[in-house]
């Protein structure tokens, strides 16, 4: 199955809040934890909310599920 490409300012934000996550978790930035959780929020905003996520939605998968995943518990 083939996968659209990632919107690039879907891909930057995420990128950016790997980064506001790591400096969030440095002890070195006690200092900025406030400006950095407000950050955080923002780009999680904006990643949630991104229109990509609404096309990405309509059952459209970029992998199969595994077989396992198909099996009835009970077995």
């Amino acid at each position: 199955m083939r996968c659209s490409a990632l919107p690039e300012d879907l891909v930057a934000a995420q990128c950016a809040w790997e980064r506001t996550y790591r400096s969030l978790a440095d002890p070195a930035n006690r200092q900025r934890t406030t400006a950095l959780r407000r950050r955080l929020l923002r780009l999680s905003v904006q990643v949630w909310w991104h229109p990509y996520w609404q096309q990405a939605g309509s059952g459209q998968r970029c992998a199969p599920r595994p077989e396992s995943w198909n099996q009835d518990p009970g077995r």
